[in-house]
């Protein structure tokens, strides 16, 4: 399993100028209206090599965007990972230790291990805590369609809904299993929520489309909520398509090997093959399996693969 250099069309900034916010804590600013509303979080980099939230979140700085209603507050996650960026190997600022998006449990936040990815989580943690929809900007190694990702909830699938874009959503009913992302953190993991917190995949990392679509989200994500006026020229919402995440996989061997290269979105029918993941193999549980976020390398410990089933 190899991964070819992707076409390098949006490039890291420094970001320095962003370090002090108004919060006490480095890269997190926060703007209130003085109005009633809803506390809106907008996080980038939660990947050191997305930086398509940087994009989006740059520019409600850059341009002013401040909240008619309720209070946004803008973070820059995981910036040392960020500013580790080689051009020369740009899949490998992803982390430098942890997952960052994959230890927001009690049991990894309150333990005894130490990482950069935890001790920014430990950081972040009330600046998450407090907010009451969360907008958690990603993308993806492979140039495929953009997609929601959200917990099973009609708090989150009625504002991806109403927002219309991307138009595909990868729902999930009892988490990703293999760990717990920032959008699952403490009350925003069970019903009793505040609202909504979702995950937009905006496309390929390095993309200009999918820095341009950070950015739309993110205003139509704030104008939802009433922080910003809606853009009457945003169109209707297209045709949705929804898929239900049965299964993740992580790769337990160097030696793991897809049955042919994948990028996403290929289907498979139940019982078919679709890795082999040391002695054991990965088979379609059901027809019209569809592949989501295929590993591109073997390293042992991450996600292989997400299987889904259309809704």
């Amino acid at each position: 399993m190899t991964q070819k250099l992707p076409d390098l069309e949006v490039l890291p900034r420094d970001i320095s100028a962003y370090r002090d916010g108004n919060t006490g804590i480095d890269y997190v600013h926060r703007f209130e209206s003085g109005q009633p509303g809803p506390h809106v979080l907008i996080n980038a980099l939660t990947h050191g090599n997305e930086i398509c939230g940087m994009v989006a979140a740059t520019h409600l700085l850059d341009t002013g965007v401040r909240p008619k209603i309720g209070t946004l507050t803008v973070s820059f996650a995981h910036v040392e990972a960020y500013n580790a960026f080689d051009p020369e190997r740009p899949h490998e600022n992803r982390q430098i230790v942890h997952n960052l998006n994959r230890v927001w449990s009690d049991e990894w936040l309150d333990g005894p291990d130490d990482s950069p990815e935890l001790r920014r989580a430990r950081q972040l943690r009330p600046v998450v805590a407090a907010a009451d929809h969360i907008l958690d900007i990603h993308s993806t190694s492979q140039d495929v369609v953009p997609f929601w990702v959200y917990p099973a909830f009609d708090r989150n699938a009625k504002v991806a809904l109403a927002i219309g874009l991307p138009p595909v959503h990868l729902v999930m009913p009892s988490g990703l299993g293999s760990g717990t992302p920032l959008i699952q953190h403490g009350l925003h993991a069970g019903p009793d929520a505040p609202g909504a917190a979702m995950v937009v995949e905006c496309g390929q990392h390095f993309k200009q489309a999918a820095a341009d679509l950070a950015t739309e989200v993110t205003m139509r994500f704030l104008a939802h909520f009433g922080l910003v006026d809606k853009d009457p020229a945003t169109p209707a919402p297209e045709a949705q398509r929804r898929f239900e995440l049965l299964q993740t996989h992580v790769i337990q061997s160097e030696e793991f090997r897809f049955v042919r290269p994948l990028v996403g979105f290929e289907t498979f029918a139940k019982g078919d093959l679709i890795a082999t993941n040391g002695p054991d193999e990965i088979r379609a549980p059901c027809d019209e399996c569809t592949i989501f976020m295929p590993a591109q390398r073997a390293i042992v410990g991450r996600e292989a693969v997400y299987l889904t089933k259309p809704l």
